[in-house]
């Protein structure tokens, strides 16, 4: 029996694990869950896996939550950092699943990291931040990480028995998003709605848009280079609009593993959470002769300069991957909100980029203060464009 904590819970990732969980209740518990401000959602995954504890993002929320709750709810309720902090280092958790979106995840995992607790990952954005810092408290604690990315799950599977040696490059598969195939200048008149729509994958909001833009796969390269100490030149991306080939490993010898899957993210999820067995889910293997093809192609870099973008923040690194991906949740969530066209994303992040003086090896302290200038720099930007 594994205890679980689940930051993120009521989000894509989240309502996977707890569907795994709630097939398996002798292999889980739950023990602690967090959701941000939606708590209607969370109030029924309480009353459900009765966690000992609950995290929302303010008092207010805390409030509305205690009010949704039966009586009976044997619940504690805290709010803020210092209660996502207090699920993820609880003392019964034994594995932290990381599932909050963008960068408020990062203090609640190293948190758990330094408590000693085993990490299932789906947080890119720690790794993005802070990928140096999170993957030396990781070899110090000699916890597990676990990535619970499609992608760098395949990559992980496939690099069993292998381990990191004889590794000529990574190859991450891109599906394209919604508009692989739409002219460029057609690029003013997409909409939220259009970009939201995406072609093989049920995902949240905020991850939807980076896949559109190509950006959600810049951050997973940076994520990919942490995670297994491979070179960003080494790194490649590949559009694979089928998305069955979730990623591959090519090796020094010319052969290629590859780990394939129908795009569900219970597999990945699953694999984080139960590793080294592989339980018996409800999802099906490919039917590879009604798929007919898979195919592959280079990425548009023009049509999708984010890409490049993040390649040029990893390599160049310090507090660079920490602007690009505070900038980049500033632009998305303009663009939700209709304050921002599609084609804005991108000159957001570009221009707060060439505005920062980066720092060489920051400190964490240097790297939250880096978001924090970051978010208000491309803040400031986006109001500028406003008027």
């Amino acid at each position: 029996m594994k205890s679980l904590s689940i930051l993120g819970a009521t989000g894509s990732i989240g309502s996977n694990a707890l569907e795994i969980i709630r097939q398996f209740p002798d292999r889980f518990t739950v023990n602690a869950l967090t959701a941000k401000t939606r708590v209607a959602a969370l109030a029924r995954q309480i009353v459900e896996f009765t966690p000992r504890l609950a995290a929302v993002a303010d008092a207010e929320h805390a409030r509305q939550l205690k009010a949704l709750l039966p009586p009976a709810a044997e619940v504690e309720i805290v709010f803020g950092e210092a209660g996502y902090v207090e699920a993820a280092t609880c003392p019964e958790t034994d594995m932290v699943l990381g599932a909050m979106v963008g960068a408020a995840g990062l203090a609640p995992t190293l948190a758990a990291i330094d408590a000693g607790k085993d990490i299932a990952l789906a947080n890119k954005e720690t790794l993005v931040m802070a990928g140096a810092i999170v993957m030396q408290k990781v070899a110090d604690r000699g916890v597990k990480l676990m990535p619970v990315d499609s992608e760098h799950s395949a990559i992980f599977q496939s690099m069993a028995g292998h381990g990191r040696n004889g590794i000529r490059e990574i190859l991450l598969t891109a599906s394209g998003g919604p508009f692989l195939n739409r002219p460029a200048a057609e690029f003013t008149s997409i909409t939220p709605q259009d970009a939201l729509q995406h072609p093989n994958w049920s995902m949240g909001s905020k991850i939807t848009i980076d896949s559109a833009t190509l950006m959600n796969k810049g951050l997973e390269v940076i994520e990919a280079r942490w995670l297994f100490g491979i070179d960003f030149s080494r790194i490649k991306v590949v559009v694979h609009p089928q998305s069955i080939v979730h990623s591959m490993v090519a090796y020094q010898d010319g052969a290629v593993l590859a780990q394939m899957g129908v795009p569900d993210m219970k597999g990945a999820i699953a694999y984080g959470l139960s590793h080294p067995e592989r339980l018996p889910l409800d999802v099906p293997s490919p039917d590879f002769a009604h798929i007919g093809q898979l195919t592959f192609e280079a990425p548009d870099r023009e049509r999708f300069p984010c890409l490049a973008l993040a390649y040029r923040a990893g390599e160049q690194g310090g507090t660079l991957p920490a602007v690009l991906n505070a900038a980049n949740e500033m632009a998305v969530a303009a663009f939700l909100d209709n304050r921002l066209p599609f084609v804005g994303i991108y000159p957001i992040i570009d221009q707060t980029l060439n505005l920062h003086c980066a720092t060489t090896g920051p400190d964490l302290g240097q790297l939250i203060e880096a978001d924090r200038w970051a978010r208000e720099t491309a803040l400031g930007l986006i109001r500028r464009q406003e008027r």
